[in-house]
């Protein structure tokens, strides 16, 4: 299998399923070390006349380094490979070889890693990041909520520079 540039305009996704519901990979690195996490926090959409994604990673996440180290990221999607995603969401690659524990295979897209199994992957570059504000609330439970250690996420937005899918 191989993966083939679509036109952005060509798209068929719907974000709330493919993100909230059946998750995504937030994939960085470079030729000699790959991480990824797995995110059901995110979008896609129109921000500065550019077409961009928006991800969120916790400053605890070993996957953040690779992130902020890079100019670009994947984010990938998946077909029934829902207990590899939970694997790789919930155990550091810090730890242990996470990618290979799953059978995961790393590929480039241009110059980025993503994986073989994934049956889309954006390959965005960075434009803006910020951290989430606590006094920014305007539902001050949701702070209470989501963020009880004061562990705020960084928000990455990226521009969208290609959309890949698999061809069978």
């Amino acid at each position: 299998m191989s993966f083939q540039k679509i036109n952005i305009q060509d798209l068929q996704m719907n974000a709330w399923n493919d993100i909230g519901k059946h998750w995504m990979l937030i994939t960085a690195g470079d030729d000699q070390k790959v991480n990824t996490m797995t995110a059901s926090w995110g979008g896609v959409g129109v921000l500065w006349g550019q077409d961009v994604v928006h991800a969120y990673i916790r400053p605890q996440r070993y996957t953040k380094q690779f992130v902020d180290q890079q100019s670009c990221f994947s984010l990938s999607f998946f077909d029934d490979h829902k207990k590899e995603l939970s694997v790789l969401g919930s155990v550091s690659g810090r730890d242990t070889d996470k990618i290979k524990d799953v059978d995961f295979h790393v590929t480039y897209l241009d110059g980025v890693p993503t994986f073989e199994e994934a049956r889309l992957v954006f390959i965005v570059e960075k434009i803006y990041e910020d951290l989430i504000k606590p006094e920014n609330f305007i539902d001050s439970s949701l702070n209470e909520k989501w963020y009880p250690d004061q562990d705020y996420h960084t928000v990455y937005i990226a521009k969208i520079k290609g959309v890949y899918v698999q061809k069978a």
